[in-house]
């Protein structure tokens, strides 16, 4: 079973994900990407942050401890968003970047994420080589050809300096409610919007190790939904864990995910001239009513696989400048190198000051077709291309949806459980059928 996920490796902290195999990876990392360095003279740098699980305590000693074994000196910026990692090692131009967090997952689980020079995460063949050094016998470095390992009081100020100069519009009079999911934005998200001129209710915003995405955050909305109309906020943004992620809620309560977001930036891009190729890239998992959005914009799409990495893979072939998921990772590539909420949401709420129109009109351009996603947990995974019966349900499914719906099964990359969406027009249709897949997913793989 391989190690690395669609999103770096995740699991259960102190169990699944130990010291030791982070200590290995941290060696195998700096092992390949330093040897494939142009520069051998210089001494390697790496970037280590982390989200507020209490796990990434011990799990950045154990990375801190790989990387300097290595001979990397490492920065060490503590809790700070992902995108942050992404930012700094560019900026600093550092061999690595490691970030410590299992994202939008429970707080019992972790995870680590590697990022190449430049920012830009792992191909899914530097990981594959990286594991397979894990392990290995290895020359270790001693005396002055040891690491250091340096804490950066500056990170949090330069990563806040990057994303307000992406604010070419202030966001006066626009009162906002932000959700830190108890997680890595927790300061950073409500510092940038107060400097960016808008007026700050930050909730969820006191980590202590344990809360971080404890009924709150990008995957529990009801309570930023409440905050927002019982404060009267023109709108509300969410965050993971780790911030990658910005999901939002409109002035009347109303869910704008990340297809909505999506299709409001490309709108926004293409008139100030800005979206390259008159192109948005999404995925598999993309809702038809964005499509759909985006056909009667003139605005082409095209289609990855799930995962932020596939969209900024093709974005780069192609040279793309915006892209993203539903799940609210959006990549703005004249802004930034991967998926970043704080600035997702920055880019969002300037388009309803540039705009003049509340957010609920903005994301009224795209009619959303019912969707029903089931998790089907505790199954064989890696067996879900096998099963001639799933196989045949699906085909018959979509001969029933026809043209206005359509079937998506995929094994998570992250999790242990199999993904079955449905998209139709009615949601008790999309209901129904997505029930029938899900229980034969679970009767042929459970």
């Amino acid at each position: 079973m391989a190690l690395f996920g669609t999103d770096g490796i995740r699991g259960l902290a102190n169990s699944e994900l130990t010291a030791e195999i982070a200590l290995d990876v941290s060696v195998a990392a700096a092992h390949v990407l330093v040897e494939s360095s142009s520069n051998k003279d210089h001494q390697p740098t790496a970037i280590v942050g982390q989200d507020s699980r209490a796990s990434g305590e011990f799990l950045e000693a154990a990375v801190v401890a790989g990387l300097t074994s290595a001979g990397i000196n490492v920065y060490r910026v503590g809790v700070l968003p992902t995108p942050a990692i992404a930012h700094l090692v560019a900026e600093s131009h550092a061999d690595l970047g490691v970030m410590i967090s299992a994202s939008h997952n429970p707080m019992p689980d972790n995870g680590i994420k590697l990022f190449a020079r430049g920012g830009g995460k792992l191909d899914d063949a530097i990981e594959a080589r990286i594991e397979t050094r894990m392990g290995e016998e290895w020359k270790r470095p001693t005396g002055r050809g040891v690491g250091r390992a340096i804490n950066d009081e500056s990170a949090t100020e330069r990563y806040l300096t990057h994303l307000l100069a992406s604010v070419e519009t202030p966001l006066k009079a626009l009162k906002i409610v932000v959700d830190c999911a108890n997680g890595a934005s927790s300061v950073v998200a409500p510092e940038a919007y107060r400097r960016a001129g808008a007026e700050v209710i930050a909730i969820f915003n006191h980590p202590d190790g344990y809360n971080i995405n404890q009924d709150c955050g990008s995957t529990h909305l009801h309570q930023l939904r409440a905050a927002v109309i019982k404060e009267g906020a023109d709108l509300g943004v969410a965050h993971d864990g780790d911030a990658d992620r910005c999901l939002a809620i409109d002035a009347a309560g109303n869910e704008i995910d990340g297809d909505h977001i999506l299709s409001i930036l490309a709108r926004g891009f293409k008139a100030r001239g800005k979206l390259k190729a008159n192109t948005v890239v999404g995925t598999v998992m993309s809702n038809l009513g964005f499509v759909h959005a985006m056909k009667e914009s003139g605005i082409d799409v095209v289609i990855t696989p799930v995962g932020d990495r596939y969209v900024l893979e093709n974005m780069i072939a192609n040279d793309y400048s915006l892209g993203g998921e539903q799940s609210g990772h959006v990549i703005m590539r004249n802004l930034a190198n991967t998926g970043d909420g704080v600035l997702t949401a920055l880019q969002l709420m300037q388009e309803v000051v540039r705009t003049g129109k509340t957010l609920q009109e903005l994301a009224a351009m795209m009619v959303r077709f019912p969707q029903v996603l089931i998790n089907v947990k505790d199954v064989k995974k890696d067996k879900l291309n096998e099963s001639k019966a799933i196989s045949s349900a699906v085909k018959s499914a979509e001969v029933r949806l026809g043209d206005s719906g359509r079937v998506l099964l995929r094994a998570s990359g992250t999790e242990a459980l199999v993904r079955v969406m449905v998209e139709a027009a009615s949601d008790s249709l999309a209901e129904e059928v997505a029930r029938s897949l899900a229980d034969i997913v679970k009767a042929e793989l459970g």
